[in-house]
């Protein structure tokens, strides 16, 4: 057996690293953020709105994290580049990424225009490829560092009964993504990891007209009976981002309450 010098609650801390987590203004990417600050870590909070960006960083300080809000979208390189480059001259060093910025359209495929599978691939795919790559440089020079891709459990099954080949495709993709980086960069020290969550509540489900309708016949697929929370999500982060998972490197580990089993 391998032994540590430290023990495996010291393996969990995440102190002063410095982290950011892209759409983190709300949801599944805010619950991500109080997880990586409360575990120890400088974290720097960025969404395509300025505004929730703020109010997160504002949350977090008022716990005593060290927060930076910054506004930017995943799709752009430049952006990318830019919010990257603003967390390393900040904190000197980027140990931690979480690449969780996405967005879902429903439509059959019949009718999915060829706008709406541009937009969710270049956010959900291609976004997650910039941000890797820009994020990757920083961590590659130094030697370390963790980058953790939110997939889904629809890179494994097709959800039902909505109708959303778009995003399905782009979530296998980033975890094939994944897999793929991982392999590349394995020997120069930086761990490339996935979270596919299963059915989360957030508001975006219980607001939406054409959603909300759809958790029953959700649960009754889920073989733990409910739909997941944002801090269902949470302790799995913190393991991917810190040292516990030091041997773990193109996993894609998948939190939906069992509905894959199915």
């Amino acid at each position: 057996m391998t032994t540590h010098s430290s023990g495996i609650l010291e393996r969990l801390r995440l102190d002063r690293r410095a982290a950011l987590v892209t759409g983190a203004g709300q949801g599944i990417g805010r619950a991500f953020a109080h997880a990586l600050g409360e575990a120890g870590a400088r974290v720097a909070i960025v969404d395509l709105d300025k505004d929730r960006a703020h109010a997160v960083a504002d949350e977090l300080a008022a716990k005593g994290i060290e927060s930076l809000a910054l506004a930017g979208d995943v799709s752009r390189p430049d952006d990318v580049r830019s919010f990257v480059d603003r967390v390393v001259h900040t904190w000197g060093r980027l140990d931690i990424a979480v690449n969780n910025a996405g967005l879902n359209r429903n439509s059959a495929a019949e009718e999915t225009s060829i706008d709406e599978w541009d937009e969710t691939h270049a956010v959900n795919l291609r976004g997650v490829f910039l941000c890797c790559q820009a994020e990757a440089r920083h961590m590659l020079a130094a030697g370390y560092g963790k980058i953790i891709n939110t997939a889904s459990m629809a890179s494994l099954i097709v959800p039902h009964p909505q109708k959303q080949a778009a995003y399905n495709t782009a979530k296998a993709g980033v975890v094939h993504l994944t897999r793929s980086l991982a392999a590349e960069w394995a020997d120069r020290g930086v761990r490339v990891n996935a979270i596919s969550p299963g059915i989360i509540r957030t508001a975006l489900i219980e607001q939406s007209p054409a959603l909300a309708p759809l958790v029953a016949t959700w649960v009754s697929g889920i073989p733990l009976a409910r739909l997941g929370e944002v801090d269902d999500l949470q302790a799995a982060v913190v393991y991917l981002a810190g040292p516990a998972s030091d041997y773990m490197t193109g996993h894609n580990l998948v939190l939906d309450g069992g509905q894959t089993l199915w």
